[in-house]
């Protein structure tokens, strides 16, 4: 075999493992083409593409940080106004818990007034009936004591002066017998 080799390498054979230069040539021609093609035209089309989908993501990326951030600002927000709204609602509570005991320490207090009011008028009422009823007595007692008297002694006592002055002796002496009993 070494010398078929040998042989069709002296007589100017072409070798099957040695290339033909001009088969080598019109491929690196070929293929040259082809990259300069490739790098002209497909590349800066699959640049162009990248640019857009990165910026796509990118501007996506953005805004998706953007709405977090805003809506974290919201619920801080309402976090904050929830808050405010507890705060406020204590407050009002707190408020009406003391107007609620201020109302009802006045009512107790207008209640204690009307109580004295009432009872002081009943007192004076009845003092004055009292009064009226020891007049009354007095003037019965009187007219009484000076029938009474009058029958005693057999005389007439329709003196008003002297049957006054008899009535309140009489009466004076009662109330001093009623006081030493009462003691």
């Amino acid at each position: 075999m070494n010398q078929l080799i040998v042989r069709a390498a002296t007589e100017g054979a072409a070798s099957p493992l040695m290339p033909n230069w001009w088969e080598v040539l019109v491929t690196a021609i070929g293929f040259a083409v082809l990259l300069f093609i490739v790098v002209k035209f497909v590349v800066p089309a699959f640049e162009k593409t990248f640019a857009e989908r990165a910026e796509a993501i990118e501007g996506g990326i953005a805004k998706a940080e953007k709405a977090q951030a805003e809506a974290s600002a919201a619920l801080e927000e309402y976090k904050k106004q929830l808050t405010d709204a507890r705060t406020e609602a204590n407050r009002i509570r707190e408020e009406a818990r003391a107007e609620g005991s201020q109302i009802l320490a006045e009512l107790k207090e207008k209640a204690a007034a009307e109580y004295d009011r009432i009872t002081e008028q009943a007192h004076a009422q009845i003092e004055a009936e009292r009064q009226q009823a020891v007049a009354s007595l007095r003037a019965e007692v009187g007219t009484l004591a000076t029938t009474l008297a009058g029958r005693i002694v057999g005389e007439s006592l329709d003196d008003d002066e002297r049957a006054s002055r008899v009535v309140d002796r009489f009466l004076d002496e009662l109330e001093t017998q009623n006081a030493g009993a009462a003691k």
